[in-house]
């Protein structure tokens, strides 16, 4: 955790923001894998830990504007869990490490929420994602299923987005650590990637590094020699020498604060001439939107940048034509990258996602686009400083989505169609880093960059 004081300054930060009623903060319980005591590892609600930094299962707190309360629910253990898990702190101590007065048992909360709700005053909560909690708040609001995401408090969601995306220094610090993290993942599949592994030798390993620093990964791993299926998590291909390895991972700190890292690997150790041209792109669009990332300006704005980037490449290479900025407007670079520039990250790896993405990363001056493959952006409003979120261009060549729109003929004024079927087996790439945006510009966060140009990829592999 971090300092007691920390966790009162969000709150009352939050309180700020925060008009009538009753605000609930649902924390997460144990979650059975095929029967009720094997579990899988735990993992409390990012809001949760925000605001109170208990990483504890079974809790749930109000903040009562009405009243000036604030109270933690939470049951303190019995004989049984201590024979199985050890003495534990109570409830009150373990409120104290945020400086909770008041705490009460989990049963009590029902009681509360219905008394408040009978006094006519309105309960907020935030969008649920666990069935447990979704069948508590209909058990005890009444909330349909059907309409549990209709019926979060907006207000709620701005508050808390309002202050998760500017991330603390502390924060920071945190974000720094997973990436550190990330760097010895990344690099150690560099130094394994060879000719006769299986990609779940390599995947493996990676994910043994983050468990090794405390923590399971922040997602699970994508690895694959098919990198142009953008989450791939098969990892049952055997690598030869000429192909491509995609590996994208990343590590979360025992707070949970993540990283989120893509490198695309030549099996053998050096790049095919054909495999370096399309790198170098990559390359360049990741390198020059960076430069383009700072306060006042849309990552809306660096998403197309990027992409034009990528677009004038392979107009070089000879797979585009005609004018960029306008293939790039109507989206017809999508064919090679139908995704978006990048996403926030935090104490989630696509941070507050349960929260609504329009959200988090739209606002009302900038909303998402409709067009094929801008559509996918998660992150279009303008920077702020304490930002953190990701850049990931790349360039994919999937088989069945040039055979749709060569079917469709759609944007034959862009795509040169017949110079694709040279391609139609390259696979993908894709280049990550995490970047913090600062008061005059941004940096890569992580104390080094993994190593990212074709010479420092080379290089690394054969030492």
């Amino acid at each position: 955790m971090f300092k007691p004081e920390v966790y009162k300054r969000r709150r009352e930060n939050l309180k700020k923001l925060l008009s009538k009623g009753v605000y609930l903060i649902m924390g997460n319980n144990e979650t059975p894998m095929n029967y009720p005591d094997n579990t899988y590892h735990f993992r409390q609600d990012s809001n949760f830990l925000y605001f109170y930094g208990l990483d504890i299962a079974g809790m749930a707190a109000i903040i009562d504007i009405d009243n000036d309360k604030e109270i933690i629910f939470a049951n303190d253990v019995d004989i049984d869990d201590i024979i199985w898990m050890g003495p534990q702190p109570s409830v009150k101590e373990l409120a104290s490490k945020c400086l909770i007065n008041e705490t009460q048992p989990f049963s009590e909360l029902v009681d509360y929420l219905q008394k408040s709700k009978k006094a006519g005053r309105k309960i907020h909560f935030l969008p649920p994602y666990k069935h447990d909690n979704m069948i508590y708040l209909n058990k005890v609001l009444g909330v349909p299923f059907e309409k549990m995401k209709e019926e979060a408090s907006l207000e709620f969601i701005l508050a808390v987005v309002a202050l998760r995306n500017v991330k603390e220094q502390v924060e920071i610090e945190e974000i720094d650590k997973a990436c550190n993290i990330g760097y010895l993942m990344h690099t150690t599949s560099m130094k394994m990637t060879k000719p006769g592994l299986y990609e779940r030798e390599i995947a493996g390993v990676m994910e043994g590094v983050s468990l090794s620093y405390g923590s399971v990964p922040s997602f699970p791993i994508i690895l694959t020699k098919n990198g142009q299926t953008l989450h791939n998590h098969y990892h049952g291909n055997k690598l030869k020498e000429g192909d491509l390895l995609l590996q994208d991972a990343g590590a979360q700190t025992p707070m949970y604060y993540a990283s989120d890292n893509t490198r695309t690997l030549p099996v053998g150790g050096k790049f095919t001439s054909k495999q370096k041209d399309v790198y170098e792109i990559v390359l360049n669009s990741i390198n020059g939107s960076i430069k383009l990332m700072k306060p006042r300006v849309k990552y809306l704005d660096v998403h197309l940048s990027a992409s034009e980037i990528l677009a004038s490449g392979l107009k070089d290479l000879g797979l585009m034509k005609g004018d960029i900025k306008e293939a790039v407007k109507l989206g017809a670079h999508a064919l090679f990258m139908p995704h978006g520039l990048g996403h926030m990250m935090g104490l989630d790896v696509h941070d507050m996602e349960d929260l609504g993405q329009i959200n988090v990363g739209y606002d009302e001056e900038t909303r998402p686009s409709d067009i094929f493959g801008t559509a996918f952006l998660r992150m279009g409003r303008e920077l702020k400083p304490g930002y953190v979120l990701t850049n990931e261009p790349g360039i994919y060549f999937i088989p069945e989505l040039i055979d749709i729109w060569k079917k469709e003929r759609k944007f034959t004024d862009f795509i040169n169609y017949d110079k694709l079927v040279a391609y139609r087996d390259f696979g993908g790439i894709r280049l990550e880093d995490d970047i913090l945006i600062t008061e005059n510009g941004s940096r890569i966060l992580g104390e080094k960059r993994i190593p990212i140009s074709v010479e420092e990829v080379e290089s690394f592999m054969r030492g």
